[in-house]
C-alpha cells in the first residue's frame, strides 16, 4: 500500500482558499438566484431582501431573506402562492442544485490552478 503526502506551499495554499472562497460566494449566489424564483411575491418585498453573506476564515456563506414574515412564508406549507412560487423557496434550491454548486466551486478553484 502507498501513502500519500501532501504538502502546499503557503503561497498555492493561500491562492486555493482564496479560489475556494470565490467559488462558495457565486454558488451561493446562484442559490439566491434560484430561490427568488420561487419566493412567494406579492410587493416584491421578501425577495429583494435576498442577500449573500460570506466568513472567507471560515469558508462559509449564506443565503438569508431579511423581512418579518421571511420564515413564516417558508415554513407554512397551507398557504396559497402565485404559481410557480412556493413555501420552502430557499430549502428548494439549497437540495436540487447540489451538483450545480458543487460544479461551481470546482470550476473556481480550477480556474486558480
Amino acid at each position: 500500500m502507498t501513502d500519500w503526502n501532501l504538502h502546499l506551499n503557503q503561497d498555492i495554499d493561500e491562492s486555493l482558499k482564496r479560489s475556494a472562497n470565490r467559488g462558495l460566494e457565486i454558488a451561493a449566489e446562484h442559490i439566491l438566484g434560484e430561490a427568488k424564483k420561487l419566493v412567494p411575491i406579492e410587493e416584491a418585498t421578501l425577495e429583494r431582501s435576498g442577500t449573500v453573506s460570506t466568513d472567507h476564515p471560515r469558508m462559509r456563506a449564506a443565503v438569508s431573506f431579511d423581512t418579518p414574515y421571511a420564515v413564516y412564508q417558508h415554513e407554512e406549507l397551507h398557504l396559497r402562492h402565485d404559481a410557480g412560487r412556493t413555501a420552502k423557496y430557499l430549502e428548494t434550491p439549497l437540495n436540487t442544485e447540489v451538483p450545480v454548486v458543487r460544479e461551481i466551486i470546482a470550476r473556481t478553484i480550477k480556474g486558480e490552478l
